[in-house]
């Protein structure tokens, strides 16, 4: 474990002193990223020091170059004093704030090296203000979207409270993130409909991947369609699938109905438990053959890793070339023979690359076998034999490993290397990169969408589409989020991407079935002469998101009459079993029993129009009761669309001080002198 020391700031130095003080700790005294850290180095390797899950062999490295230039083959770095500040505040701020994610972190510090920059002067973070922070927002707000920009907007309000609370800025003012989190509750127009495509996978392309999924020879084209149909039995992260263990599949039957339920051992990424996710019986047999062509395709990597585990110093050799161990030298086409290359030209060309020094010219070239050797042993992957350190299991243990290039159409598949395959490697597949010449499942099978234009999904669009449809159907959020893995139901809001007439429509099919509907309209469609289906469009036209369910008020025949007072209404739709709303009911009950407390302690000391408020505070405190213990009926099933009847009516008496209700008698007697002494006072 590396080791952490606090940085203390001196009173007694002035901010440039404080500032000298935490790079000269964070260089020569901090241990995070690894003793040996090249601190002075514009690039570091950290691959070693974080847990990203599927990513393969990839390394991650930090690359502290400026904003303007990141995108650029060969980036310019940030310049002095605040580079080393940069690689001083990643490195303190991933001991006692470790993040796997590492742009957001790096984006804020790019963002503000910037600002100074642009404002004049040195790039000294001391100098750092309101103004500066202001800027460096405005140019992350130019730069990225809105969801990244707010994400880029918290770091960068962290690295403000951080030169404030260790006095490394001359004026010390905190700097509030003032980027606003776009909000995803809106539900009808363009701004809804183009975010739902954003995350939606189109339909063209699911109407190609079973298709895809059936024809598939190639190990590139089984691996990604039998991922894509894991994802599309459940909503899961891309880099679960990848984690999966090759002992994955789960079989229980059920003793008194004889039916056997099909599930898969899961890992969630983000912090719930493991878990036993059980597949929908209409997917069970297609995640069956999933599995068992992902086994057939990966069998012989897990057979090499398995060789290296016994074996972690020799080369691996297929079966026919075991005689070469025991010569010094082997040919080109030997080499060739023994890598998984094309031919003894492509030898060459590869101990010219890895430095290997061959003996003799053209058709005679060799190599010494031991160089090849430790050559090919130095490509095992990183913390081999462990494959997932969360879980401990091996890569001869894993279900997704491949050999080396295998899943790569411009490089030969090595014989004697193995890898884990990446995220990268499915989302271009996928048609993530086709734009740039990489050829996806879609393209090699000639599926493109109606407008001729290339199919491109990700993996993540398919845990939205789950989540939409279980939300269409009525699912429970608690139900939801264990389905997806997550450890927050409020999680679920950002995969709901129920369209308006979605909503709508469910609410209709409800009209007249007392089964799935509590309130008046569960009883209307008995009293029509009409199709219940043609009377619930005439009664419920359309329908909008509240805080507490759904209104089905038509502000085409009138505005609202009660100011969202929607608990009073008869307008308002509630479904069972959304826990957010429910929250929320339970908040605003919560509240209107201290409001009918306040309006009971005012009646009794006849304040003047508390009878009124009081009878309408109990009308609610009655009316969200009785709404929620609907809510809390175990006989009311998930998902059952629930209406309150009409408020009662009420003749409101006002109750009014005993010194008005005098003035009120003494006006209302006709014998009353009222002093005026002529009629024309009168």
């Amino acid at each position: 474990m590396a080791d952490l020391i606090l940085f203390q700031p001196k009173a007694e130095l002035d901010a440039a002193g404080n500032l000298r003080g935490f790079i000269d700790s964070c260089r020569n005294e901090l241990t995070v990223f690894g003793a040996d850290l090249p601190f002075d180095e514009n690039t570091w390797d950290i691959s070693d020091s974080i847990n990203l899950k599927g990513h393969g062999n990839k390394r991650h490295r930090l690359v502290f170059s400026n904003l303007e230039t990141v995108n650029d083959n060969s980036p310019a770095p940030m310049v002095e004093p605040y580079l080393s500040f940069a690689k001083a505040y990643f490195r303190y701020m991933q001991g006692f704030r470790p993040i796997n994610g590492t742009g957001a972190r790096l984006v804020a510090l790019r963002a503000l090296e910037a600002a100074l920059r642009e404002s004049g002067g040195d790039a000294n973070p001391i100098r750092s203000d309101v103004l500066i922070f202001n800027r460096a927002a405005q140019m992350i707000v130019e730069k990225y979207s809105a969801a990244a920009a707010y994400r880029h907007g918290g770091q960068l309000e962290m690295l403000s409270e951080f030169l404030c609370d260790n006095k490394l800025t001359t004026v010390s003012v905190r700097w509030r993130n003032f980027i606003k989190r776009p909000g995803d509750a809106v539900r009808v127009g363009k701004e809804f409909d183009k975010r739902r495509n954003d995350k939606m996978p189109t339909q063209a392309a699911l109407d190609a991947l079973p298709e895809i999924f059936l024809r598939a020879a190639e190990p590139i084209d089984v691996i990604v369609s039998s991922v894509a149909a894991l994802l599309c039995a459940s909503p899961d992260r891309i880099s679960e699938v990848l984690s999966l263990p090759l002992d994955c599949e789960v079989r229980q039957e059920n003793s008194k109905t004889g039916v056997e339920a099909y599930g898969l051992r899961w890992w969630p990424a983000k912090g719930a438990d493991p878990m036993i996710k059980w597949v929908v019986p209409s997917m069970a047999s297609v995640v069956q053959e999933a599995i068992a062509k992902i086994r057939k395709v990966t069998d012989e990597s897990r057979r090499i890793a398995k060789w290296y585990e016994g074996h972690p110093e020799k080369i691996y050799l297929a079966d026919g070339f075991e005689y070469l161990r025991c010569q010094e030298t082997i040919s080109m086409q030997e080499l060739a023979n023994v890598i998984g290359l094309i031919d003894a030209g492509s030898a060459s060309a590869w101990c010219k690359g890895k430095l290997i020094p061959t003996i003799g010219r053209a058709r005679s070239k060799t190599v010494r076998f031991d160089d090849v050797q430790k050559a090919v042993v130095s490509m095992l992957p990183s913390g081999f034999p462990v494959m997932d350190k969360d879980t401990g299991y091996k890569y001869s243990e894993a279900l997704f490993v491949v050999r080396t290039n295998e899943l790569g159409a411009q490089r030969g598949t090595y014989s004697c290397m193995i890898e884990s395959i990446s995220i990268n490697q499915i989302n271009t597949a996928l048609g993530g990169r086709v734009e740039h010449g990489h050829q996806s499942a879609f393209t090699r099978f000639g599926y493109v969408e109606p407008d001729g234009s290339n199919i491109n999904i990700s993996t993540h669009q398919f845990r939205h589409y789950l989540n939409t449809l279980a939300q269409a159907g009525g699912l429970s959020q608690l139900d939801i989020a264990k389905w997806s893995g997550r450890k927050d139901i409020k999680q679920n809001a950002a995969y709901d991407h129920v369209t308006p007439g979605q909503m709508v429509q469910k609410i209709r099919d409800a009209v007249g079935d007392e089964s799935i509907m509590f309130g008046p309209l569960a009883e209307l469609a008995k009293k029509t002469l009409i199709p219940r289906n043609e009377f619930a469009r005439l009664v419920v036209p359309t329908a909008h998101t509240t805080d507490l369910g759904y209104c089905i008020h038509d502000y085409t025949m009138s505005p609202c009459q009660i100011h969202m007072d929607c608990i009073n209404c008869t307008d308002l739709i509630c479904i069972k079993g959304d826990a957010e709303k429910e929250r929320r009911l339970r908040i605003q009950l919560d509240e209107a029993q201290s409001l009918m407390l306040q309006a009971e302690q005012a009646s009794k000391e006849q304040y003047f129009g508390s009878d009124r408020w009081l009878d309408h505070h109990t009308n609610t405190v009655a009316r969200l009761s009785e709404l929620l213990s609907i809510m809390d009926d175990p006989k009311v099933p998930k998902g059952a669309v629930i209406q309150l009847s009409p408020p009662k009516s009420s003749t409101q008496k006002i109750s009014m001080p005993k010194k008005l209700n005098k003035l009120a008698r003494d006006i209302s007697n006709p014998t009353m002198e009222l002093g005026l002494d002529s009629p024309t006072e009168r």
